[in-house]
């Protein structure tokens, strides 16, 4: 288990965010990752991204997050969780040309994202919340894993774009003030869950498990599905 979170104002005429916002919002959830902690800024100041790690594979200082990319310098990864193939996808993307740096599943989903854009997520196996950033495409990637395994919370307002591990997280951001949903509590009083995208608090949204998210710099939301336990004939 580790936390992600980010802040993208992709509305902004120029820098808004400070690194010690983006630390707050990290902080809220320390238990999550009391290995590693890792914050850094992009965009001119418009973005920022924050990681608490718990290390499993790959324990040194290589595997610490923000992680940037390798081929493309402009990309950049947070992600919780686990990829169960990533020795045999890694095998077969050196055998393709790609390096490495580490021993971490981590870096495998970026050489991916690097030569497979989006259909990278439905290369690898596991749970998995996971959050790219590509400066060249100016987008950020939010992804979660096929039966929701891993959480992941997302919150757009005002030119504001924020995603984390944990709704408390989110609600760390001075702009974001809890507000219950009503028609979610009563879904979660008749079903003991609120169903995706809902959540029991107006305008914080969670992805659905087996989805794609992208937000683009006009703050355009695309979601699209990558898999379904039930596939259309």
């Amino acid at each position: 288990m580790c936390g992600i979170c980010g802040i993208w104002e992709y509305g902004a005429a120029q820098a808004t965010i400070d690194r010690a916002l983006v630390e707050r919002l990290r902080d809220t959830m320390p238990h999550r990752g009391p290995d590693d902690s890792g914050a850094q800024v992009f965009d001119q100041g418009r973005l920022g991204l924050g990681f608490r790690r718990l290390s499993i594979v790959d324990l040194s200082p290589a595997g610490n997050q923000p992680m940037r990319g390798c081929a493309n310098r402009n990309v950049w990864l947070v992600f919780n969780g686990e990829i169960y193939n990533h020795a045999e996808l890694r095998a077969h993307l050196e055998t393709r040309g790609h390096k490495y740096s580490s021993r971490t599943d981590s870096e495998t989903i970026i050489h991916l994202y690097e030569e497979r854009g989006l259909d990278f997520v439905k290369e690898i196996e596991g749970d998995f919340a996971i959050a790219l950033w590509d400066g060249e495409r100016e987008q950020l990637v939010l992804a979660r894993d096929r039966i929701g395994v891993k959480p992941l919370y997302f919150y757009q307002a005002g030119g504001r774009f924020l995603f984390a591990s944990e709704i408390k997280a989110i609600f760390a951001h001075p702009a974001v003030t809890p507000e219950l949903d009503e028609r979610s509590l009563y879904h979660y009083l008749s079903f003991l869950t609120a169903p995706a995208p809902n959540t029991l608090f107006r305008g914080i949204q969670k992805l659905p498990a087996g989805h794609l998210l992208i937000c683009d710099r006009r703050g355009s939301l695309l979601t699209k599905s990558y898999w379904d336990a039930l596939p259309q004939n």
